[in-house]
């Protein structure tokens, strides 16, 4: 996989999932078996706009040439998604979320693996 396609993916993830969580954040919650009272709601709110954040970086980076800054991105990007499949492994373990849960153990999974290869190997774009 080139570095293109990888940020391309991240693109169209992270930003359904962003606008999802900004426009529907009751809807995704009970998706995930979680009842969304308003503060969890504008949590969900703030989450999505990080993602939302994600997708328009990882598009508008997507042609960026080898630079320290594209190496910065991608660091940025493996650090996220490394956090963020620790906390979803530890929610899934403690029952917060229901079985759809793992899908975002998945996703989170998916993309921390495929940025550190990118980290590691550094190939051309």
């Amino acid at each position: 996989m080139k570095l293109k396609t990888l940020m391309l993916i991240n693109t169209v993830v992270a930003g359904v999932f962003g606008l999802a969580f900004v426009f529907v954040p009751g809807w995704v919650s009970a998706n995930y078996g979680i009842t969304a009272d308003a503060a969890m709601r504008f949590m969900d709110q703030l989450f999505g706009a990080n993602l939302v954040g994600i997708a328009v970086l990882c598009w508008l980076a997507q042609d960026a040439p080898e630079s320290d800054a594209r190496t910065a991105i991608s660091w940025a990007l493996f650090v996220f998604n490394a956090v963020a499949l620790v906390v979803t492994v530890v929610a899934q373990l403690n029952h917060v979320l229901n079985a759809l849960g793992w899908s975002s153990v998945v996703i989170f999974l998916f993309f921390t693996v495929a940025w550190a290869f990118f980290l590691r190997a550094k190939p051309a774009a």
